[in-house]
């Protein structure tokens, strides 16, 4: 219980913007566990070429030429797929630390406040102001940094993962006979 406390603590000594932080860090961090949990399964033994496989099974129509076509329009859809979120992902990251900084200036103004009404006499009214101030910057901060290189990391396994989609539509390309062969 004592951790519920501290938690809750840190939440109210940070104010109202802490409210958008934990909801970015919820929504972010999600968005990264969905998007590793998918590349894991894609990369995982026959996945990503088994799914293309999958799709070209249900959409070709046994033309050659135009299943050259099928083929390449089902990897196009599954490469693009693999950049489902990760925009956002990048996005939510980013807007943290501006969050943070928002909090920051909503701090100062609130220690400025108190200094124009009872000088700097006030210690306790300072210090709120203060805590504000540093508690949204080092949460922002706690949100975005980890977020930013999940968010690297993602990007760097979706193009490893496009790779391998890209060199499996060519080998099942190679598989269709040309026109020429049927004859």
């Amino acid at each position: 219980m004592d951790l519920l406390a501290g938690i809750a603590e840190y939440l109210r000594q940070g104010g109202w913007i802490m409210l958008p932080l934990v909801a970015v860090s919820v929504v972010l961090w999600s968005m990264i566990v969905e998007r590793w949990r998918e590349f894991r399964r894609l990369g995982a033994g026959p996945g990503l070429q088994g799914e293309l496989l999958a799709h070209f099974e249900i959409e070709r129509c046994g033309d050659p030429e135009l299943d050259r076509e099928i083929l390449n329009h089902c990897a196009l859809r599954l490469s693009r797929g693999l950049d489902d979120r990760l925009a956002a992902i990048g996005v939510l990251a980013t807007v943290a630390p501006l969050l943070g900084l928002l909090g920051t200036v909503l701090g100062m103004i609130q220690t400025f406040d108190v200094i124009s009404l009872h000088g700097t006499g006030d210690a306790r009214g300072l210090a709120g102001g203060i805590s504000v101030a540093l508690v949204t910057t080092q949460t922002g901060l706690l949100v975005a940094i980890p977020g930013l290189l999940a968010s690297n990391r993602l990007g760097r396994r979706a193009q490893e993962l496009k790779t391998r989609l890209d060199e499996a539509a060519a080998a099942q390309a190679r598989r269709l006979k040309h026109p020429k062969e049927t004859r």
